[in-house]
């Protein structure tokens, strides 16, 4: 039996709900699709369900962290700091808006971003620092929130894999000036679409988001724009989903969590057979993908596939050794736990619905691999 790395089951419980719901939303008498009254009701269970003063939602996660740079003025000259192993919308987001990505290398063992390496490069020309959460683990929100404040810049926390984490009593996406949250079907509370979500304590940053996500528009007056503006609206169908499954989000992420966890004392012994598991912990963990680190990657990937096991290699190569960053880069720089990690980082299966046979059909094939070796 295949277990595979994305599962095409995700929503096989949800589905008859799903049809009713395009159903009702499609002989609404309103007959409102986007940013109607479901997706201000969504809004506002995120929003109280971490503490937020605001939460708005967007069209995609990548939209989300544009939108919020823009809202705080990012421009050409600014420099934002972004971790330099991770997805494309870290760097590109600020790049479309005509600023400059800096990259700080990772964590050599968790590959979230180095506060150290991110206190080097604070200049005068930084505006924003942008880490991202990675994987299982949280990035080090204390440490990343004290270098923004004593720098005097802001802190946009990229929580698109994190939702429903907490680190030091502190929900993920609430540590900076604003956090995004990403719904795409593999997140960790994904769905069939795109999606993302904007929360911030700053009522102010809040309001110039939810304007920019609709033309510039202000959601009171049609066809009046106060700013140059985005197209990056919610979807009604996606929303009232959304707010149908969030009851089982914690029972979700307690699974997530149990498989994570036992994963990771399955392969403690396994260190010095050259397979590296995430660092043993419970606070600041978010296990959206729980990847390794194998010093024959591509061996154990193949020996996992020929049992019918997938799995996934995320981000072969650092953000700035990409083509589309190469020039906002300089002569010499390095980053070398991002090297390290984009070499060695497999990720292997565990979502919710994995069975305890099945989670343990997959760690066995993992520690015959390192022990065999």
């Amino acid at each position: 039996m295949t277990l595979p790395f994305f599962p095409t089951d995700l929503f096989d419980d949800d589905r008859a709900e799903l049809l009713d719901i395009v159903h009702r939303v499609g002989v609404a008498p309103e007959q409102k699709f986007i940013l109607g009254e479901r997706t201000a009701r969504f809004e506002a269970a995120i929003r109280d369900s971490v503490g937020a003063a605001d939460a708005v939602a967007c069209g995609s996660g990548t939209s989300a962290l544009t939108l919020v740079l823009r809202a705080m003025d990012v421009g050409a000259g600014d420099e934002v700091i972004v971790p330099a192993f991770g997805c494309a919308p870290l760097a590109a987001a600020p790049a479309l808006l005509g600023a400059t990505p800096v990259f700080a290398d990772v964590d050599p063992w968790t590959m979230v971003v180095d506060p150290a390496a991110v206190a080097r490069l604070v200049t005068p020309r930084t505006k924003v620092i942008m880490p991202a959460h990675m994987f299982s683990v949280m990035a080090d929100m204390p440490e990343l929130r004290r270098i923004a404040t004593e720098a005097g810049v802001r802190l946009l926390e990229d929580s698109a894999v994190a939702q429903g984490g907490t680190l030091a009593g502190t929900p993920a996406g609430m540590w900076g000036d604003a956090g995004v949250y990403s719904f795409v079907q593999v997140k960790t509370f994904g769905m069939p679409g795109e999606g993302g979500m904007v929360v911030t304590c700053d009522a102010g940053l809040g309001s110039a988001v939810r304007m920019l996500r609709n033309h510039g528009q202000d959601g009171k007056s049609r066809f009046v724009y106060h700013r140059i503006g985005y197209n990056s609206r919610f979807d009604e169908i996606m929303a009232e989903f959304q707010l149908y499954r969030l009851p089982t989000l914690p029972r979700r992420l307690r699974r997530r969590a149990r498989i994570g966890e036992y994963y990771t004392e399955r392969f403690a012994e396994l260190a010095g057979c050259g397979v590296l598991a995430p660092p043993p912990a419970r606070d600041g963990r978010c296990y959206y993908v729980y990847s390794l680190l194998c010093e024959r990657r591509d061996e154990l990937r193949e020996y996992l596939a020929a049992r019918g096991i997938g799995s996934h290699v995320y981000y072969p190569a650092p953000l700035p050794r990409q083509p589309a960053f190469a020039p906002y880069t300089r002569p010499g720089d390095a980053w070398p736990a991002a090297e390290l990690a984009a070499r060695r980082t497999l990720a292997i299966p565990i979502y919710p619905h994995l069975t305890d046979v099945q989670v343990e059909r997959i760690a066995d094939a993992v520690c015959r691999f390192a022990k065999e070796s």
